[in-house]
């Protein structure tokens, strides 16, 4: 239990630290939540003047504050109605100020909290986009989605709703029991000994809380993954008729995500009624010492309507925050809940290695792979041993069955994975030296699945770099034979090509995709079943633009069509994660080996 509210007091004080830049307005905030907290427990005390001095026609009950109230307001008018409006107008006046400082207090609040949410939230997207792929491959989309979006609005509650709200209402607790126990010591004891009753109720509530946060916090993470994926997998759910099966699962899910919310809404009822019968009990017990006082201190009675009348407001102040607080600390939780997964990731260790400070390296160069070893799990070996040489300006060729290790060869030179043993170099120079920027930068991938932004097409091909200009972009389309197929859309380069490029057809985003490797001018192309998905036209279309791409390049193709690659310098055989055949293609051919097999595959 010890260490349950050790972390959580670890998460909040992490949280605390994302108000640094932004001190002035919570000590702004925290200043007119103090002064609020005076205003509003000072009210009944005027109230309680008022009664004494106009109802009962005493000289006050509150001793030496009530008697200088009265003597100030004494001296603006002797006449009772002047002084009557004047008492009225000095509790209009706190009143005004109550309003204004509420309103300043909730938008300082919400402005804290948006301020804080911006900070993580650039954060957190920065760091995800730093992870290896490995993260994403088993990580679904939902979760992080659901991490980014709604993990954070819960956090930005705790300071737009929760943390100055419980500040604010704890001080105004301490102000309402100094102002009690000030007019009446005796009566403030007797009111209190509700709150252990209140006290432990609050404990039991707070755990049943967190229970229920954290049931729900599981069920928003499984139906958000669950609507991301269908929603992106509509197509394959139509395609097998398979709608009402996943709608039920959808109503399953959904099922669990009320019943989640359901537990934290019964604590919340059953703890509301509590409250409100502890106190009702204070104000009985305020009853039955006045009627104790009538029967046993009649001299007291002139005094004693101005006490009942201040008590009950007292009382109704007192509990009204611990009402208020009950659905604060409800944000508190869900918020520290949720904190505690977005740390999760913030602290994870996923990130790719990018220690290289080499920012200059001569990419029109010798490509090497030298005794590569590389495992997604441990030592459960994907690559075994590669060694691989690709010279400058010059075209290699990687062919094999599916799952032999060709994609993780790309995937460890552009170091989206790092292989355990070996060394892969680009002009000698190891790639683990060269920075990350630096080395994609000068590298180009055009892959069979291409993927486009919900954007302009002249975006999608840019990707937001400035030196890139629309001519250089149009000399491109002309060059890969994309530019009649553009100029035919509604707006050209400038239509919206929507959801992953939903609004093109396969070949045209391949199309897209070879205009996007054209422009970046890389020095070093990866073409990865580029052809794999298209037509026979568009197929020979995307050939000639593959020649003039490869031109004083080093290129390394993988192809599952052997045509596209007869006129590589060398072609490597991959099976099972080893280099098991090299040679040009007619060299391959004579060897009458695993090439010769897939080549008659393809032609015979």
């Amino acid at each position: 239990m010890f260490k349950k509210y050790k972390k959580d007091l670890l998460l909040f004080r992490r949280l605390l630290a994302y108000l640094k830049p932004y001190k002035g307005i919570f000590y702004t905030g925290l200043f007119l939540t103090v002064l609020l907290a005076i205003i509003e427990s000072t009210r009944p005390l005027l109230i309680v003047e008022m009664v004494n001095i106009f109802i009962e026609s005493t000289d006050g009950s509150t001793g030496g504050i009530g008697l200088w109230l009265k003597s100030f307001v004494g001296q603006f008018s002797t006449d009772p109605e002047s002084q009557l409006m004047i008492w009225v107008l000095l509790i209009f006046i706190l009143l005004l100020f109550e309003a204004l400082f509420q309103f300043i207090v909730a938008y300082l609040g919400a402005v804290l909290g948006q301020s804080v949410i911006l900070d993580v939230r650039e954060k957190l997207f920065k760091h995800i986009q730093s992870f290896r792929l490995k993260y994403f491959d088993k990580t679904p989309n939902g979760t992080v989605v659901t991490r980014l979006i709604s993990d954070i609005e819960a956090i930005s509650d705790i300071f737009t709703t929760g943390l100055i709200s419980i500040l604010g209402d704890l001080l105004k607790l301490v102000a309402i029991f100094c102002w009690m126990f000030y007019v009446n010591w005796q009566v403030t004891l007797l009111i209190l000994i509700p709150i252990p009753l209140l006290i432990i109720a609050t404990r039991i509530f707070a755990k049943a809380m967190k229970a229920a946060f954290e049931k729900e916090r599981t069920q928003v993470n499984k139906l958000n993954t669950f609507v991301q994926e269908h929603i992106s997998g509509m197509s394959i759910v139509q395609l097998f008729n398979k709608e009402k099966i996943e709608a039920e699962k959808f109503d399953e899910l959904n099922k669990g995500h009320r019943n989640a919310l359901l537990q934290a809404v019964w604590a919340t009822s059953l703890f509301f009624p509590v409250v409100e019968i502890l106190s009702s009990l204070s104000i009985a017990v305020l009853i039955l010492w006045s009627m104790l006082q009538l029967n046993y201190s009649p001299e007291l009675v002139n005094n004693l309507s101005g006490i009942i009348f201040g008590y009950i407001l007292w009382v109704n102040m007192l509990y009204r925050p611990i009402r208020q607080m009950a659905d604060r600390f409800n944000i508190l939780q869900r918020g520290v809940v949720r904190a505690d997964r977005v740390f999760a990731i913030l602290d994870s260790e996923e990130v790719v290695d990018n220690q290289g400070e080499r920012t200059y390296v001569d990419f029109n160069a010798d490509v090497e792979f030298k005794n590569v070893w590389f495992a997604y799990n441990e030592e459960d070996w994907v690559l075994k041993g590669v060694d691989i040489y690709a010279p400058k300006q010059q075209s290699i060729a990687l062919v094999g069955t599916t799952g032999a290790g060709k994609s993780t060869i790309i995937n460890l030179l552009t170091r989206f994975y790092d292989f355990q043993k070996g060394e892969i170099t680009i002009g000698g120079t190891s790639i683990k030296d060269i920075s990350l920027n630096s080395l994609r930068r000068n590298i180009a991938i055009v892959l069979q699945d291409v993927f486009l932004f919900s954007d302009t097409l002249y975006n999608n091909i840019t990707m937001g770099d400035t030196s890139i200009t629309r001519e250089m972009v149009i000399e491109a389309s002309k060059k890969v034979g994309a530019h009649e197929f553009i100029m035919k859309l509604p707006g050209n380069y400038d239509y919206d090509v929507k959801e992953r490029g939903g609004l093109l057809s396969v070949g045209q985003k391949q199309l897209v995709s070879f205009i996007r490797a054209y422009v970046y001018n890389p020095k070093i192309l990866i073409l990865d079943e580029a052809t794999a998905s298209l037509d026979s036209e568009s197929e020979a279309m995307i050939q000639k633009a593959t020649a003039e791409l490869q031109k004083g390049r080093t290129s390394i193709v993988i192809a599952h069509r052997l045509s596209t690659i007869v006129n590589s310098s060398q072609i490597l055989v991959i099976s099972k994660g080893t280099v098991i055949e090299k040679g040009n293609h007619n060299e391959l051919i004579q060897m009458n080996g695993q090439y010769k097999k897939l080549y008659d595959l393809n032609f015979v």
